[in-house]
């Protein structure tokens, strides 16, 4: 059974700034507690990352996932290619300029291969949360 987290928040940075941080897939590790690595193995036609290899630890589940991006001025949307845990994976940051802020809604939406107690889904789904609520928002504090 899929599951979903969600949330919106606000940044005191432009949008081209934080589309810079999500643009810098490499840096996850640096800003998302979950994340160990990331590697970018293909690019779109743009330069921008396109198929992207990450290792993720969370709730004492340690994977392995392929990803593919696709992004527009103002989205960030990847999906599960392959993952040795999960059997779907869609997320997305949604951007939304308001001058010197920018307005960021995180939709993820995973679906596990094995069956998991209720109690780690949803510190799953908090610890999703928080990574996109507080990580990004140190991150782009940390570039401006």
């Amino acid at each position: 059974m899929a599951v979903s987290a969600s949330t919106e928040f606000d940044l005191n940075a432009p949008l081209s700034l934080v589309m810079e941080v999500l643009l810098d897939v490499e840096s996850l590790p640096d800003w998302s507690g979950p994340h160990k690595s990331a590697e970018i193995l293909s690019e779109d036609s743009e330069g921008r990352p396109g198929r992207v290899k990450v290792a993720v630890s969370a709730v004492g589940i340690t994977d392995e996932q392929t990803l593919d991006y696709t992004w527009t001025d103002t989205t960030c949307t990847w999906d599960l290619v392959e993952s040795g845990q999960l059997s779907e994976q869609h997320g997305v940051y949604t951007l939304t300029d308001n001058g010197d802020t920018t307005h960021v809604k995180f939709d993820l939406t995973v679906d596990l291969k094995i069956k998991m107690p209720g109690l780690l889904i949803k510190r799953a789904q908090k610890t999703a949360v928080d990574t996109a609520r507080k990580g990004l928002t140190d991150e782009v504090k940390r570039r401006s």
